[in-house]
Protein backbone atom coordinates (compact mmCIF):
# COMPACT_ATOMS: atom_id res chain seq x y z
CA UNK A 1 0.00 0.00 0.00
CA UNK A 2 1.19 3.48 -0.82
CA UNK A 3 1.03 6.56 1.40
CA UNK A 4 0.46 10.26 0.84
CA UNK A 5 3.66 11.78 -0.55
CA UNK A 6 4.87 8.57 -2.24
CA UNK A 7 6.32 9.02 -5.70
CA UNK A 8 4.85 6.45 -8.05
CA UNK A 9 4.52 5.70 -11.74
CA UNK A 10 1.20 4.97 -13.40
CA UNK A 11 1.79 3.20 -16.74
CA UNK A 12 0.78 5.24 -19.81
CA UNK A 13 0.37 8.39 -17.70
CA UNK A 14 3.74 8.88 -16.03
CA UNK A 15 5.14 9.54 -12.60
CA UNK A 16 3.41 11.53 -9.94
CA UNK A 17 2.95 12.08 -6.24
CA UNK A 18 0.13 10.65 -4.19
CA UNK A 19 -1.53 13.79 -2.85
CA UNK A 20 -4.36 12.18 -0.93
CA UNK A 21 -6.17 8.97 -0.15
CA UNK A 22 -9.90 9.56 -0.31
CA UNK A 23 -12.91 7.42 0.38
CA UNK A 24 -15.55 7.53 -2.34
CA UNK A 25 -18.94 5.93 -2.50
CA UNK A 26 -19.13 3.79 -5.66
CA UNK A 27 -22.26 1.73 -6.29
CA UNK A 28 -23.12 2.06 -2.61
CA UNK A 29 -19.72 0.72 -1.51
CA UNK A 30 -17.15 2.87 0.26
CA UNK A 31 -13.84 2.51 -1.61
CA UNK A 32 -10.43 4.09 -0.96
CA UNK A 33 -8.76 5.92 -3.86
CA UNK A 34 -5.28 7.32 -4.34
CA UNK A 35 -5.30 10.84 -5.76
CA UNK A 36 -2.24 11.03 -7.98
CA UNK A 37 -0.86 14.34 -9.33
CA UNK A 38 1.18 13.59 -12.47
CA UNK A 39 4.44 15.57 -12.60
CA UNK A 40 4.12 16.55 -16.30
CA UNK A 41 1.00 18.45 -17.27
CA UNK A 42 -1.90 19.35 -15.07
CA UNK A 43 -3.38 15.91 -14.56
CA UNK A 44 -4.88 14.40 -11.42
CA UNK A 45 -5.99 10.79 -11.44
CA UNK A 46 -7.97 8.80 -8.90
CA UNK A 47 -7.01 5.13 -8.69
CA UNK A 48 -8.74 2.55 -6.56
CA UNK A 49 -6.40 1.37 -3.81
CA UNK A 50 -7.68 -2.17 -4.43
CA UNK A 51 -6.74 -2.02 -8.14
CA UNK A 52 -3.44 -0.11 -7.91
CA UNK A 53 -1.28 -3.22 -8.22
CA UNK A 54 -3.41 -4.58 -11.09
CA UNK A 55 -3.05 -1.21 -12.88
CA UNK A 56 0.74 -1.45 -12.58
CA UNK A 57 1.31 1.36 -10.09
CA UNK A 58 4.90 1.14 -8.83
CA UNK A 59 7.39 3.22 -6.88
CA UNK A 60 9.64 5.32 -9.08
CA UNK A 61 13.20 4.15 -9.55
CA UNK A 62 16.03 5.46 -7.38
CA UNK A 63 17.89 8.49 -8.83
CA UNK A 64 21.06 6.63 -9.83
CA UNK A 65 19.03 3.71 -11.19
CA UNK A 66 16.98 5.97 -13.51
CA UNK A 67 20.11 7.41 -15.14
CA UNK A 68 21.77 4.00 -15.32
CA UNK A 69 18.75 2.44 -17.05
CA UNK A 70 18.53 5.28 -19.58
CA UNK A 71 22.23 5.12 -20.41
CA UNK A 72 22.54 1.33 -20.62
CA UNK A 73 19.30 0.40 -22.36
CA UNK A 74 19.69 -0.52 -26.03
CA UNK A 75 17.25 -0.24 -28.89
CA UNK A 76 15.17 -3.24 -29.90
CA UNK A 77 14.33 -4.85 -33.22
CA UNK A 78 10.94 -3.87 -34.57
CA UNK A 79 8.86 -5.04 -37.52
CA UNK A 80 8.87 -2.94 -40.71
CA UNK A 81 5.08 -2.69 -40.62
CA UNK A 82 4.17 0.43 -38.60
CA UNK A 83 0.90 -1.08 -37.42
CA UNK A 84 2.67 -4.07 -35.88
CA UNK A 85 5.33 -1.78 -34.36
CA UNK A 86 2.61 0.36 -32.84
CA UNK A 87 0.81 -2.61 -31.26
CA UNK A 88 4.04 -4.05 -29.86
CA UNK A 89 5.19 -0.70 -28.53
CA UNK A 90 1.83 0.03 -26.95
CA UNK A 91 2.05 -3.27 -25.06
CA UNK A 92 5.58 -2.36 -23.97
CA UNK A 93 4.52 1.06 -22.67
CA UNK A 94 1.61 -0.47 -20.75
CA UNK A 95 4.07 -2.47 -18.62
CA UNK A 96 5.22 0.63 -16.77
CA UNK A 97 8.76 -0.78 -16.72
CA UNK A 98 11.31 2.03 -17.15
CA UNK A 99 13.75 -0.08 -19.16
CA UNK A 100 10.99 -1.12 -21.56
CA UNK A 101 9.79 2.48 -21.92
CA UNK A 102 13.34 3.61 -22.67
CA UNK A 103 13.70 0.84 -25.28
CA UNK A 104 10.60 2.11 -27.07
CA UNK A 105 11.76 5.72 -26.86
CA UNK A 106 15.31 5.07 -28.08
CA UNK A 107 14.17 2.77 -30.87
CA UNK A 108 11.62 5.27 -32.15
CA UNK A 109 14.22 8.08 -31.98
CA UNK A 110 16.66 6.00 -34.03
CA UNK A 111 13.97 5.02 -36.50
CA UNK A 112 12.93 8.66 -36.86
CA UNK A 113 16.50 9.62 -37.74
CA UNK A 114 16.63 7.08 -40.55
CA UNK A 115 13.04 6.92 -41.75
CA UNK A 116 9.80 8.76 -41.29
CA UNK A 117 7.54 7.76 -38.45
CA UNK A 118 3.81 7.54 -38.95
CA UNK A 119 1.84 10.28 -37.20
CA UNK A 120 0.61 7.82 -34.59
CA UNK A 121 4.20 6.71 -33.90
CA UNK A 122 5.24 10.36 -33.49
CA UNK A 123 2.53 10.69 -30.87
CA UNK A 124 3.76 7.49 -29.21
CA UNK A 125 7.31 8.85 -29.19
CA UNK A 126 6.07 12.02 -27.47
CA UNK A 127 4.09 9.94 -24.96
CA UNK A 128 7.08 7.69 -24.18
CA UNK A 129 9.26 10.77 -23.70
CA UNK A 130 6.72 12.35 -21.32
CA UNK A 131 6.50 9.17 -19.24
CA UNK A 132 10.30 8.95 -18.93
CA UNK A 133 10.68 12.70 -18.29
CA UNK A 134 8.07 12.54 -15.52
CA UNK A 135 10.07 9.83 -13.76
CA UNK A 136 13.30 11.81 -14.16
CA UNK A 137 11.60 14.90 -12.68
CA UNK A 138 10.61 13.06 -9.51
CA UNK A 139 13.69 10.87 -9.14
CA UNK A 140 16.19 13.69 -9.73
CA UNK A 141 14.15 16.54 -8.18
CA UNK A 142 14.50 18.71 -11.30
CA UNK A 143 12.11 20.71 -13.45
CA UNK A 144 10.83 19.60 -16.85
CA UNK A 145 13.47 21.39 -19.00
CA UNK A 146 16.28 19.91 -16.90
CA UNK A 147 14.70 16.45 -17.09
CA UNK A 148 14.44 16.72 -20.88
CA UNK A 149 18.14 17.70 -21.04
CA UNK A 150 19.07 14.75 -18.83
CA UNK A 151 17.14 12.41 -21.12
CA UNK A 152 18.64 13.89 -24.28
CA UNK A 153 22.19 13.82 -22.86
CA UNK A 154 21.76 10.22 -21.69
CA UNK A 155 20.39 9.12 -25.07
CA UNK A 156 23.15 10.93 -26.96
CA UNK A 157 25.80 9.14 -24.88
CA UNK A 158 24.53 5.82 -26.21
CA UNK A 159 23.69 6.88 -29.78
Amino acid sequence: MFAIGDRVLYPMYGAGIIEAIEDKLVDGIKTAYYVLKISVGNLKISISVNKAEEKGIRNIEAPAEVLDIIRKTDTIDMPDNWNMRYKQNMERLKTGDLKTEVQVYKTLIMRERGKMLSSIEKKMLTNAKQIIVSEIILSQDVDKPAAERILLDSVMQTA
